[in-house]
């Protein structure tokens, strides 16, 4: 059933300031302001690799978190990244994505893709 107040935010793009000027700013105020009960970022494809690398982006997932983001990362590409364990290690759940994006969809969940 469709949570009306649960946003998934589908992080595919890996320039880092569609990063910080988009992603982390939208899903942390969306918390901090109560925009939504429940926000998850879902780091899907290089977004992984960005993560895993990059010290500033880590310190925006962490304060994301520290607001009630949740975020979730495609085990598949964490995989074929080589970035699971450091995904993992920020406190990032990783699971098979393939299916929930796709009842996500169909049952007409809140889904912002970018």
């Amino acid at each position: 059933m469709k949570d009306e107040n649960h946003l998934h935010i589908l992080w595919t793009n890996a320039d880092l300031h569609t990063a910080q000027f988009m992603v982390m700013m939208y899903a942390t105020n969306a918390m901090l302001y109560h925009w939504w009960e429940n926000v998850t970022v879902i780091v899907w494809g290089a977004t992984a690799k960005l993560v895993s690398e990059n010290a500033d982006i880590q310190q925006s997932v962490k304060m994301a978190m520290q607001a009630g983001v949740q975020f979730s990362a495609c085990v598949s590409c964490a995989v074929q990244l080589g970035v699971k364990q450091e995904l993992k290690n920020l406190g990032m759940e990783v699971i098979p994505w393939g299916e929930p994006l796709t009842r996500l969809l169909k049952e007409g969940g809140h889904l912002l893709t970018v």
